[in-house]
């Protein structure tokens, strides 16, 4: 518990209390963009965070320069969004997997580090920007494939230093002019990266499969997130419901506090490799 040391004494005390709620049982884990804050991925809603007017899925599909626009962006914040490598929280994650304490990772994240860090058991909420999808004929392209086609078509195109990182990968682009926009090598249909726009709704077997994740648990432990979106509150009703041991870990207050066993006002990195340790010696 070396880390404690690093963290104030009601952090220190919460996480007593949240080892003796979550001791000997199986946890289903819930994670958001504050997880990623450590690997340089920042967060919507997080403390200095800037404000970000996300573009939806019916601006995306119904107007072309709006795609020009959300493809420079992304492909540009793509580049330096898949440099970042998992931190201690992810590792620590997926270390609880691997000693059985652990049933899965539900997380509302695209960015992929949960697979990266070791996580077997992941259920991508709003999807993942490994992949791009053609909304017409529905084939899967590899987002690397992709990538060495839209740097083909658009030599011109190169990653700026300091580029302004957004949690889904992308950056405000200054320019998108002239830029070719990548489209199905199939059918010459549209692309889609393979996640859930602003607008969008998870799909329902995706949002089933979280919801076994956490029926087939004992207790639930939400980290990085605020619980803004539905879908994370859902799940922890899910839990309350069936009286599992909910503990949240986030920096700041969430819209579940009220109905947590405990709540843990720290960074998720440090608390998580500290649970971490701490439930895989009671295993």
């Amino acid at each position: 518990m070396g880390m404690l040391a690093e963290l104030d004494a009601d952090a220190t005390a919460a996480i007593g209390r949240a080892i003796d709620a979550l001791a000997g049982r199986r946890i289903a884990v819930l994670t958001g963009a504050g997880l990623s804050t450590d690997s340089g991925i920042p967060d919507y809603r997080g403390e200095g965070a800037p404000t970000r007017t996300p573009m939806t899925a019916q601006q995306f599909l119904a107007d072309e320069a709006s795609r020009r626009r959300y493809w420079v962006g992304s492909h540009l914040g793509w580049r330096a969004f898949s440099a970042a490598s998992p931190n201690a929280g992810h590792e620590a994650l997926a270390d609880l997997e691997r000693a059985g304490v652990a049933s899965g990772v539900i997380t509302q994240n695209v960015d992929g580090l949960h697979v990266r860090a070791g996580s077997h058991r992941v259920v991508e909420l709003h999807g993942t920007m490994r992949r791009v999808t053609c909304v017409h004929c529905g084939q899967v392209f590899d987002r690397r494939d992709l990538a060495v086609r839209v740097e083909r078509d658009n030599p011109w195109i190169t990653v700026p230093e300091n580029v302004e990182l957004g949690p889904d990968g992308d950056v405000l682009p200054h320019v998108s002019d002239g830029f070719a926009i990548p489209d199905c090598s199939v059918c010459g249909g549209v692309l889609k990266p393979d996640v859930v726009f602003f607008g969008e709704f998870i799909p329902t077997e995706k949002f089933r499969e979280a919801e076994q994740l956490v029926h087939s648990s004992s207790a639930l432990l939400i980290a990085g997130s605020s619980l803004v979106v539905n879908s994370g509150i859902r799940l922890l009703e899910r839990a309350r419901r069936r009286r599992l041991p909910v503990v949240i870990v986030n920096r700041g207050a969430t819209r579940g506090d009220a109905r947590a066993t405990v709540k843990i006002d720290a960074g998720a990195s440090e608390v998580l490799t500290t649970l971490s340790r701490a439930l895989s010696a009671l295993r």
